[in-house]
């Protein structure tokens, strides 16, 4: 490029929004195998760009960048039809530090990148062992 000229090679291109992260976190339910799927459905997802001050400190964590999704209610493997219900459960994603996260690795597309972080917390609600998750999602192949 010659002195003086503008770059207009990146204009018109944004960052990934809420809705997009969110977006390709139902494309990743959907895309679950069939006994999950509609059992993840029923889960409450919320995409927001960082966890709450509420939420870091009782992760033990001072830097928002450290979490990319959280799993708030009660795995089924440890509910109980005697259980009152306390609310839905939620799976948070945090769309900043996921495209942190996504730009640090290079190699995994963005689609790749919120399937791994939900199905690590959907893994949170199934009570899923580490055979399970990589059943659904085989993350270190990509790495």
């Amino acid at each position: 490029m010659a002195a003086g000229e503008e770059d207009t090679t990146w204009q018109g291109f944004v960052a990934p929004d809420l809705e997009l992260i969110e977006e390709l976190a139902r494309e990743a339910i959907a895309a679950l195998p069939a006994p999950y799927r509609a059992a993840a459905g029923q889960v409450v997802l919320r995409v927001v760009d960082f966890a709450s001050d509420e939420m870091l400190e009782e992760m033990g964590l001072h830097d928002p960048f450290e979490l990319t999704g959280l799993y708030e209610g009660v795995p089924l493997t440890e509910k109980s039809v005697m259980d009152q219900p306390a609310g839905p459960d939620v799976i948070w994603l945090f769309r900043r530090p996921i495209l942190d996260e996504w730009c640090e690795r290079g190699t995994v597309g963005l689609g790749e990148m919120v399937t791994h972080v939900l199905v690590h917390e959907l893994a949170h609600h199934f009570g899923w062992s580490d055979a399970d998750i990589a059943a659904v999602d085989p993350w270190w192949e990509r790495d």
